[in-house]
């Protein structure tokens, strides 16, 4: 199917018939929401209704996959792949860069979308097609450094030629989370479509419109209709059915799901990369700039109103500074400006659902009724938005409280005095996650050895997160329960390749000849090989 989107976009001023009609009376044309949900795979004539956190309204009935439906998502892949995997690597990357200009182009529409689905401010929003243009372009323009074979150094110089290729593993399964509906759904996909594989995705349940609208514009760039293949349905019965049949796994979401995937993907003997949860951490340390580090806290906790896998939840900060660094921080946060509306004014956006505002409301209240204090925030803001919760920030948590070490993935951060930077180090090191972290502080030769012993996957040193997640050739990945795998970069794109080793011996073989024994043979091949140590070779 290649449906194109209406010229005017998603949005409508009115349905024809609202009375009957409540994805139009909302704001979504029918016609463009039919188009898009007919690209899942479904025949079990189930549907489940997806309601938007921008006043609470339906958006659209999602067709539910079955477990048939998704082995027939995969026969569709398996068979676009084959194909797929013979194109020129070239015209692969040229799809890539289409794709780059086209999110570019059609950045309101996808912004749109996002809102609509997730709630979050709209200059959150645009990060996300940011980020897809990002790494359509970074793996186009890298895709012969990565995927090329190459030489490399034989046995026996001039007898032995050895060379590396990188072939696909087949068909990889995608399973997306909700926090960043476009980013999340796409870009783990696109390395893997450029190493010559086919995809299976199941987006989450609440995000799938825009999903699927990133689908579209995949074809509309040049790839194959097939060869990206979407399922939709609860998690243990769609999400298993897909690990069951996939050659790979790239999963996004919580530890305890990555558990069980790992677990099935063990059982397969098939690869998987796991994005886990998070306890972030940010050090500002003492002779940080105040007023910068107020600064990068407020996006590092608050940006997508904390649901954000790499968002910091732990702020320790130097003695020498505590207290005007606390102070800046809190007048920054009070000013946001606080809604759920497609406003680019807005600050911070909306919780996606009741389920994150009841773990919010919950972390919040046992920590007060534990004793923490609330510096600012603290409510939820129904007035606002159905699910909008105030950017909160909370002193004296400790380790009876909820929010010390389980994630919150809100709008929430606790504060810590350090005495020194090993302490620091020591408490930020504390815990089972490891994804990211962020380091304040005039001597950056000084923050980037601190940053060296935070046992995080990604760590940032004057800046929240987006100096590593924007960095596309930086690896970007956790510690500990943190994940398993790396996206971006290059091993971003090897994890959808195996490696394949082709040598060829030439003149003689590897085994005595001419009638030599194999004593002899032994006394030749120990005098070669100290003779190649003499020279130097590897």
């Amino acid at each position: 199917m290649s449906e194109q989107t209406p010229a005017s976009g998603p949005i409508t001023d009115g349905p024809a018939d609202p009375e009957h009609d409540s994805t139009a009376a909302y704001g979504l044309d029918r016609s463009y929401v039919a188009a898009l949900t007919r690209r899942i795979v479904s025949t079990s004539g189930e549907t489940a209704a997806v309601t938007s956190p921008v006043g609470g309204t339906p958006l659209a009935h999602v067709p539910q996959s079955s477990a048939a439906d998704v082995a027939e998502a995969f026969t569709r892949a398996r068979r676009a792949q084959a194909a797929w995997a013979a194109t020129p690597l070239d015209e692969r990357a040229a799809a890539l860069l289409r794709l780059h200009d086209l999110v570019l182009d059609r950045q309101e529409e996808l912004i749109d979308l996002v809102v609509w689905e997730s709630g979050k401010a709209r200059k959150d929003a645009y990060l996300e097609v940011a980020h897809v243009a990002l790494t359509a372009r970074y793996y186009a323009r890298t895709a012969h450094r990565h995927l090329d074979s190459r030489r490399v150094a034989g046995m026996f110089p001039v007898l032995t030629r050895a060379e590396v290729h990188r072939v696909p593993k087949g068909v990889v399964g995608i399973i997306s989370p909700w926090n960043y509906p476009l980013t999340m759904a796409l870009c783990d996909g696109l390395p893997a479509l450029l190493a010559g594989n086919a995809v299976v995705a199941k987006p989450d349940a609440q995000v799938m419109l825009t999903a699927l609208l990133g689908v579209q514009m995949l074809e509309e760039a040049g790839f194959p209709p097939e060869i990206w293949q979407v399922v939709a349905g609860p998690g243990p019965e769609v999400g298993g059915a897909l690990v069951a049949e996939a050659d790979y796994v790239a999963f996004t979401g919580s530890t305890a799901t990555g558990r069980l995937i790992a677990r099935q993907c063990a059982d397969r003997l098939i690869g998987c990369s796991l994005e886990l949860g998070g306890k972030n951490p940010m050090l500002v340390l003492r002779d940080a700039d105040v007023h910068r580090a107020a600064e990068g806290a407020v996006r590092a906790v608050f940006s997508n109103a904390g649901q954000l896998c790499v968002s910091t939840e732990r702020l320790f900060v130097a003695d020498q500074v505590y207290d005007r660094f606390v102070d800046a921080f809190v007048s920054r946060t009070q000013a946001m400006t606080l809604g759920a509306s497609h406003d680019w004014s807005l600050d911070m956006g909306s919780l996606i659902s009741q389920a994150q505002l009841d773990t919010v409301t919950r972390h919040v209240e046992d920590a007060v009724a534990k004793g923490a204090r609330v510096l600012t925030g603290g409510r939820h803001r129904p007035d606002l938005g159905p699910f909008v919760f105030e950017p909160t920030i909370l002193e004296g948590v400790s380790a009876d409280m909820e929010c010390f070490g389980a994630e919150t993935f809100g709008p929430v951060v606790s504060l810590y005095r350090f005495h020194s930077e090993d302490e620091a180090v020591e408490r930020a090191n504390d815990g089972f996650y490891g994804l990211n972290a962020s380091v304040y502080t005039r001597d950056t030769t000084r923050g980037r050895s601190v940053a060296r012993r935070i046992r995080c996957g990604t760590v940032n040193v004057n800046e929240a997160y987006g100096a590593t997640f924007g960095s596309l050739a930086a690896p970007m990945g956790g510690m500990r329960e943190s994940g398993l795998g790396r996206r971006q970069g290059a091993e971003g794109i090897l994890r959808y390749t195996e490696a394949q080793s082709v040598a060829t011996q030439r003149l003689v073989p590897i085994a005595p000849v001419l009638g030599m024994s194999e004593e002899a043979n032994a006394t030749v091949l120990t005098a070669s090989l100290r003779l190649l140590n003499k020279l130097g070779r590897a």
